[in-house]
């Protein structure tokens, strides 16, 4: 018998090395790591609700999927037609809202590229995207309805609910969105934006950093592109 037990664990051993497994790492669904940036901030907390703004893919570059796998519940919004159907699949607590978010109710052209996390509203973005040398293509185009954030929230969010975390990335129109919110009433405790080429020596002067500053939030962390403000006023996660 003892010859058995040291036998299974040589070859435990023998497939842990083949997979490379390593007791110490942390799973990352977001692009840059953000999800592992709000694990932190979030310790320990086994239940929250998130606003996902430009969410994308139920899992790909998400930034919130590591909370619903934690048990948390939230909003998914995304312009992309028919990319509900994958989120109401594989995350049904949520509510998965298809809507292009902006400054007004209407109609918008929405740019499809070949790579969906490339697709958007900002015609000036999209066409710096689309050239020749680019292996990044837009596919077509389509018109799609455009709600501001507050509606969105209005009719989706309960009445006194604790948004512990917010993130938008639309892909050049960040500022759209976040102007388009109620801050009195829809007041996440963070709120993470897309600050596309932006470093430490440009971003007091973003137009997104001002407009966050106005509302009573400061810089707290910063990835590639992804920034991360909080709420200055005071307001805790609990």
């Amino acid at each position: 018998m003892k010859w058995l037990i040291v036998l299974l664990k040589k070859s435990v051993r023998q497939i842990l090395s083949v997979f490379q497994w390593d007791p110490w790492f942390g799973k990352s669904w977001s692009q840059e790591g953000e999800d592992r940036i709000l694990e932190r901030i979030f310790e320990g907390k086994t239940s929250g609700f998130y606003i996902d703004v430009g969410a994308h893919h139920p899992m790909r570059f998400s930034n919130t999927y590591l909370f619903y796998k934690k048990g948390w519940c939230g909003i998914n919004i995304d312009a992309m037609p028919g990319s509900m159907r994958s989120f109401q699949k594989f995350r049904s607590r949520d509510i998965n809202i298809e809507a292009g978010v902006g400054l007004s109710e209407c109609e918008l052209d929405y740019y499809i590229f070949n790579e969906p996390a490339l697709n958007g509203f900002s015609s000036e973005l999209s066409s710096a995207r689309n050239v020749e040398d680019s292996s990044y293509k837009i596919i077509r185009t389509e018109k799609v309805k455009v709600l501001t954030l507050c509606q969105i929230l209005e009719a989706n969010c309960s009445e006194g609910q604790l948004i512990d975390f917010m993130s938008v990335d639309v892909e050049g129109l960040d500022l759209d969105v976040l102007s388009s919110n109620d801050w009195e009433r829809f007041r996440p405790v963070y709120v993470l934006a897309e600050l596309l080429e932006s470093d430490f020596t440009e971003i007091d002067r973003d137009k997104v950093v001002l407009l966050m500053r106005s509302k009573g939030y400061k810089v707290f962390a910063k990835c590639v592109n992804t920034v991360f403000f909080k709420d200055a006023q005071g307001k805790r996660h609990e």
